[in-house]
């Protein structure tokens, strides 16, 4: 396809003669909101040395990102499509470097959450932006190509985060985990100013306001209620009131939505399965990935012994096989229809987790990456036919809002993936210890049933003897736990396979967006007929 041909898509031949240069920066912006979200965990134990932070402190570094950044993903997208998607990222990248620059200088814990809320803030303008131009500046036969870069990169970054942070870690004080961040996101932003190009919704229909105030609340209370819900019990008062007013703030949303003349979220989205069943498979792939991602660092540094580095280190194979797999997608899909393929991959995550359910406390290095392999080549079968296929149910002047959609979900899942498998690994290892700490004083009974972190430095303070069966027994709760987590994470996969086969438009996820241009498609009923707006986002 030449520059020329290109225009009859409505893209200008100068941006799309650039559209890799474009792919290129929108990736690392991508890659600086993946890495932001996973790089902190490594950090936590420098931070209560170096800080004094408390649990609760350390459990709001990790959260105040997620619980913001969630909660504003929606708003932030439809203000990208209504006043300009690069506008957006630059200003949510300008947001992201301060924020690393303040970070990175903290003095106490309140500032490193203040700072890592802002960070959330500003990566909710960024992420979606960053698929919403892309699925502007690329015609709808490369569009799947460029999609399966991008969801690698996402789903890579998610691995690249702890190595990074652990070998700076191991050179450099806590700081330069943010620090590094700064000449990254410098080049992304001059960079852009060069390659990305403006594009916006032309419809300049009004801003809705109270749409975005009613999702804003129902997903930060959702996410908090996930948050809290391992600590405070999933069936204690708290979490179902909290999850009560969350649900409530969602039908409130939902409801205003379905009779508002200018909903910022076309309901009728969700009556296509391209969008409907590829956002519930995004959820389960998600809940699998973080899950197993929260799992298996626990693992690498609680039960092998290897430092924080040595475990960042060890999970790069899967970084490497989910960036190199995603982007060679589209070809599978569109060969064997992307119902088969997705489902294929959460067949994949599903044995993996299966095979993880093997491990013991002295399996080898091996045994783990076999395990995690297999689930990497699964979780990259699925994430970019499923990209494609949200992005494929909305026309091209709402893409920022199908790109939150698509973020959002990721979102959900990682939360979910961590908070429910994490409370499964808690509750049967508490079950299992309870019965070897009974007879140690309360205090140190308290800190060893807490975590097996802390059952670990209880038993580094007693005798050798006790010591070492102590250390064993924690070890071994904590991997039963493992393995029961592990299940559930593989049932879920197994019946979100099920679910995809038969319900994903086998066409769904290699064909973003119609394949013909807006000017092709005659007048503007023909056009919706096709999911494509008369007018088409605005792209110089």
């Amino acid at each position: 396809m030449t520059a020329d041909a290109a225009e009859s898509f409505g893209i200008d031949p100068e941006i799309y003669r650039k559209r890799w240069w474009t792919l290129a920066v929108l990736c690392t912006s991508l890659l600086i909101v993946i890495v932001g979200n996973s790089s902190l965990n490594v950090t936590l134990p420098t931070l209560i040395r170096e800080l004094g932070a408390s649990t609760s402190q350390l459990q709001w570094m990790v959260d105040a990102y997620s619980l913001v950044f969630a909660g504003l993903l929606l708003t932030a997208g439809a203000l990208g499509d209504r006043f300009g998607r690069k506008g957006a990222l630059q200003l949510g990248l300008l947001g992201f470097l301060t924020a690393c620059l303040g970070a990175s200088q903290a003095d106490s814990a309140t500032m490193v959450i203040f700072y890592r809320a802002m960070m959330g803030i500003s990566a909710a303008f960024i992420m979606p932006s960053t698929l919403s131009i892309l699925t502007n500046v690329f015609p709808p036969h490369e569009r799947t190509k460029a999609i399966g870069t991008w969801a690698g990169i996402a789903g890579g970054g998610a691995a690249i985060g702890p190595i990074t942070s652990g070998f700076l870690l191991h050179h450099f004080w806590w700081g330069s985990v943010f620090l590094v961040n700064v000449p990254i996101i410098a080049g992304a932003l001059i960079a852009g100013h060069y390659l990305v190009p403006k594009s916006r919704n032309p419809d300049d229909a009004p801003l809705d306001v109270v749409g975005a105030l009613f999702s804003i609340a129902g997903m930060v209370t959702l996410v908090y209620a996930i948050i809290e819900a391992p600590e405070r019990g999933w069936a204690s008062a708290e979490t179902l009131a909290t999850m009560a007013l969350a649900f409530a703030f969602i039908a409130l949303f939902l409801t205003w939505e379905r009779h508002t003349k200018d909903p910022m979220l076309n309901l009728a989205y969700f009556k296509d399965p391209r969008f409907s069943v590829a956002s519930g498979g995004m959820t389960l792939v998600f809940f699998a990935m973080f899950g197993l991602f929260f799992l298996i660092t626990q693992y690498f540094q609680l039960v092998l012994g290897y430092d924080a580095l040595g475990a960042g280190l060890r999970q790069a194979p899967m970084a490497l096989v989910l960036m190199t797999v995603a982007p060679n997608t589209a070809r599978l899909a569109h060969r064997f229809g992307a119902h088969r393929v997705v489902a294929g991959g959460l067949t994949l995550v599903a044995t993996s987790m299966l095979l993880l359910g093997l491990l013991t406390v002295d399996s080898s290095y091996a045994q783990v990456i076999a395990a995690m392999t297999v689930g990497g080549v699964g979780m990259a079968l699925t994430m970019s036919p499923l990209t494609a296929s949200i992005m494929s149910a909305v026309p091209p002047n709402r893409a920022g809002t199908g790109s939150a959609i698509n973020d959002t979900t990721r979102e959900l899942g990682g939360s979910l993936g961590v908070a429910v498998l994490g409370s499964i690994v808690s509750s049967r290892y508490l079950s299992e210890l309870r019965e070897v700490t009974g007879s140690l004083p309360t205090a140190a009974r308290e800190a060893a049933d807490e975590s097996l972190g802390g059952a670990l430095r209880v038993a580094s303070q007693l005798p050798a003897g006790a010591g070492r069966a102590l250390a064993h027994n924690a070890q071994v709760a904590f991997v039963d736990g493992m393995h029961m987590a592990v299940v559930v994470a593989a049932l879920a996969a197994a019946t979100g396979a099920v679910i995809v086969f038969r319900k994903l438009p086998h066409e769904g996820g290699h064909s973003a967006m119609p394949e013909r241009a807006p000017s092709e498609l005659g007048t503007p009923d023909v056009a919706a007929e096709h999911g494509v707006p008369s007018t088409p986002s605005v792209v110089t």
